[in-house]
């Protein structure tokens, strides 16, 4: 059975959001990534995003996960009033994964193929075709 749990975009400021988020629900943070973690010859960082959060999760409570990253500036910043938010789904496996991707992308805007990520997992995002902004991903080390 899949699991759904939010994630925020924000322009610069997620680890200072999610500092105070941990300070309200306690805890400590499952995965802390930087832009910088992830550069390679093929994904080039500026030295002013470096630091910035490519993806941040802290868990809340029993099987609940924010999510978090910050906008790179070349995507433009985010509208903090809309579109900041998206629904992540955590599949239990890549089948289901692709499953849950194909079916709910079907007649939406694909943004990021479903695939193997960068950062390790099988990832794909997309808006569907009512305008609502899903992340599908499978972890096989969580499984």
């Amino acid at each position: 059975m899949p699991a759904i749990n939010p994630h925020v975009n924000f322009n610069g400021n997620a680890e200072e959001a999610f500092n105070f988020y941990k300070s309200v629900f306690g805890g400590e943070f499952a995965k802390v990534i930087r832009f910088k973690d992830l550069a390679s010859d093929d994904f080039q960082v500026s030295e002013k995003e470096e630091n910035k959060i490519m993806h941040i999760a802290l868990p809340i409570g029993s099987g609940s996960v924010l999510m978090a990253n910050d906008v790179p500036e070349f995507m433009g910043p985010t509208n903090e009033n809309e579109n900041r938010s998206k629904i992540v789904i955590s599949a239990d496996s890549k089948e289901e994964a692709d499953k849950l991707f194909n079916g709910l992308s079907a007649g939406g805007e694909v943004e990021y193929p479903i695939g193997d990520s960068p950062w390790g997992t099988y990832f794909g995002s997309f808006r569907d075709k009512y305008g609502i902004e899903w992340m599908v991903d499978f972890d096989p080390n969580e499984s």
